[in-house]
């Protein structure tokens, strides 16, 4: 696979500073959505580079990840209401409360059963809705675990971060659970993402690293050239590439499937780089907390 020399950034402002863009999506409309973490807001983004945004019934319900949802709406956590909501691509807005208080949700995903999956960062479940907003919710074996973020995996699981148990963990959807600690101490786990390899990728915001798993949990993990780099979220392109956002370098970094590690810095002092995914239009996406996202293609 070839290496890429150069990737080129360019920035559309979505928002003032202060909103704070954080998840991203693509959405069935051909548009981006995203979350707007500080004021209860989500963003969407046409590719004709128009900018909407949908106010929340809360404005401090904390709208954190978001993904694409099997029913062509776009389904988010409020992390700080307890809630999961759904906006239709023409912006009607949902929202679903959790049976559990101070749930948290934050990590969420589209299952392979036609549901929505998601981590309940507060109460160590993870939680199942289905698009008609049946919730169920699965106790995982462990306490203060922080589930984080969650991703379908080839072999029909979900796996997802456990950001302070410092572990990765598997959940079929009967509701088992398998628990892969890692082997690095203070790792705190967060972004999630399948490869094109048949295993997860993942970040380690704490110890700077890359990790793979493997559905039988081998574990490989890569670390990257700064150590202070807190890597947040993490995606995979069309290509088999893996790319991140380095929170505290101001840097996406990519990863191939065979450990090259390249890192590319943000145009913006201090941008805060947080969601990323890749856009219907085949290129790279970030949410950067300034008010910003970044598209990055290679040339």
């Amino acid at each position: 696979m070839p290496h890429h020399s150069t990737v080129s950034i360019s920035e559309f402002a979505v928002s003032d500073g202060a909103a704070g863009p954080y998840g991203i999506a693509a959405g069935a409309d051909g548009a981006l959505w995203f979350t707007l973490v500080h004021h209860g807001r989500i963003g969407r983004l046409a590719p004709d580079g128009a900018v909407t945004s949908y106010p929340l019934a809360s404005a401090s319900s904390g709208p954190s990840l978001i993904t694409a949802g099997p029913d062509d709406a776009l389904w988010f956590t409020e992390f700080r209401a307890h809630r999961i909501g759904r906006i239709t691509t023409s912006g009607d807005i949902t929202s679903f409360p959790l049976p559990t208080p101070d749930a948290g949700p934050f990590g969420i995903t589209t299952g392979p059963d036609g549901a929505l999956w998601f981590t309940e960062t507060n109460a160590d479940r993870i939680g199942r809705i289905t698009p008609d907003g049946n919730v169920t919710e699965f106790p995982l074996p462990l306490t203060g675990a922080f589930p984080s973020a969650i991703a379908t995996g080839p072999d029909d699981r979900l796996w997802f971060t456990m950001n302070q148990a410092n572990a990765i963990g598997a959940i079929g959807l009967d509701g088992d659970v398998t628990v892969h600690p890692l082997p690095t101490p203070a790792s705190a786990p967060v972004g999630i993402t399948a490869g094109a390899d048949g295993a997860m990728w993942f970040v380690e915001i704490g110890a700077g690293r890359i990790g793979r798993i493997a559905p039988d949990g081998k574990l490989d993990e890569f670390a990257l050239p700064d150590s202070g780099s807190r890597p947040h979220a993490i995606a995979t392109d069309a290509d088999g590439t893996c790319w991140f956002t380095e929170w505290g370098a101001n840097r996406i970094g990519r990863i191939t499937p065979d450990g090259h590690i390249d890192e590319h810095p943000l145009p913006t002092p201090s941008s805060e780089p947080h969601g990323i995914t890749q856009g219907p239009d085949g290129a790279m996406w970030t949410a950067l907390e300034i008010g910003t996202l970044a598209r990055l293609t290679t040339v």
